[in-house]
Order: C-alpha cells, then sequence, then structure tokens
C-alpha cells in the first residue's frame, strides 16, 4: 500500500506542532522581564522607625500589681541602633523591698532592655524607702544609669542629698548594692546632725 504526501504529512503534523509550542514556550520565559527582587529597606542609622506623642506606659508583675510606669512627650524610635529617645521623660518603679524610684529629665536615651539609660537636662533620680529612712535624691545635667546593677554614674556635677545632708561634687560614680557614692572634685557638703532624743 502505497502512502501518499498527505499521509505523511498527518502522521508528522502532530509531533512538529508539539515541537513549535514548546520552542515557543522557551522563547516566552526567556523574553518576558524577570521580577523584581524583594528588597529591604535599610533605614540609615539615625532614621526613625516610629515616634509616638503624649505617651505612657505600664508594666505588671505576674501577679498583676503594677511595677513601672513611663510618661513622655514624644518617644522616638531608632531601628538600627534599637535605642529610644524620649523628650520630657518620667518614670515610677517599685521595687521588690518595697523602694519607690522615680525619674525625671528633658531627654531620655534607653537601649532595647532598659538595661542602660542616660538622662540629660535637669536629670532627677529619687529613692524613697519604705521604713522611714529619709529620701535619696541624686540631680545633675547628666546621668547615667545601668538599672539592673543598681549603678549610676555622671561625669557631670551632681548634687546628693539625704534628709537633711547634702553634698556636690564634679563627678559620680554610685553603687546601690554596696551603698557607695563617690563624689570627685570639687567636693562640698553639708551633714545634718542627728536628732536628739530627750
Amino acid at each position: 500500500m502505497k502512502t501518499t504526501l498527505s499521509d505523511r504529512l498527518s502522521l508528522y503534523l502532530p509531533i512538529v506542532l508539539m515541537g513549535l509550542l514548546a520552542l515557543g514556550s522557551w522563547w516566552l520565559v526567556r523574553s518576558a522581564p524577570r521580577p523584581l527582587a524583594a528588597q529591604a529597606v535599610a533605614l540609615p542609622e539615625n532614621q526613625q522607625d516610629y515616634t509616638v506623642e503624649d505617651f505612657s506606659t505600664q508594666q505588671f508583675a505576674a501577679d498583676g500589681h503594677l511595677t513601672s510606669q513611663i510618661w513622655g512627650q514624644q518617644a522616638r524610635h531608632y531601628l538600627q541602633a534599637d535605642i529610644l529617645e524620649i523628650d520630657q521623660v518620667r518614670t515610677r518603679s517599685q521595687g521588690a523591698q518595697g523602694v519607690l524610684t522615680t525619674t525625671s529629665a528633658q531627654r531620655g536615651i534607653s537601649n532595647s532592655d532598659a538595661s542602660e539609660v542616660q538622662l540629660w537636662g535637669t536629670a532627677k533620680v529619687e529613692r524613697h524607702y519604705p521604713n522611714g529612712k529619709p529620701p535619696m535624691v541624686l540631680e545633675g545635667e547628666f546621668l547615667h544609669a545601668w538599672p539592673q546593677l543598681e549603678r549610676l554614674r555622671s561625669h557631670l556635677p551632681v548634687t546628693l542629698t539625704r534628709g537633711g545632708s547634702r553634698f556636690t561634687g564634679d563627678s559620680l560614680e554610685y553603687d546601690n548594692a554596696r551603698q557607695v557614692a563617690l563624689l570627685q572634685g570639687r567636693v562640698r557638703g553639708h551633714i545634718e546632725a542627728p536628732k536628739r532624743t530627750r
């Protein structure tokens, strides 16, 4: 039986069409524009990623009692450095032994876990004791604190007040755990005499 040209064409036509379709698909994939790679926007180190106005925050212990509060006029978070800067900052925290600590300053800077805090401009730290001891007040233009270590430092003049006693110095190293305050430079002090009992 003789095969005609049309029979041969009908036999190979599906194979030829499949080849042409495969070639066309390959050409389309190659010619199509590539998708844009998702890129993280890199913020400069001084770039703020959020700000908050006129705010307050509260932190509670596992049993539900209030342990600390922070108030501020404006807070700015810097992503790269992971620090928080607060204008007109005020804080209040209650320690395990019932010691109440308050702070205030024109500007405060804290790292992400609040283990290191700097207070700038009319900085003040007050500690009030539950056992009737007179409160202790530290004041200066700059106070650098490590709250978890209960240490405080300043390279600028500081005033330390405890009851009626008052001391000033050009710099301060304070360690609450050891109950040691080291004032250096031009140090002046006034110690209140203990009250006499009759």
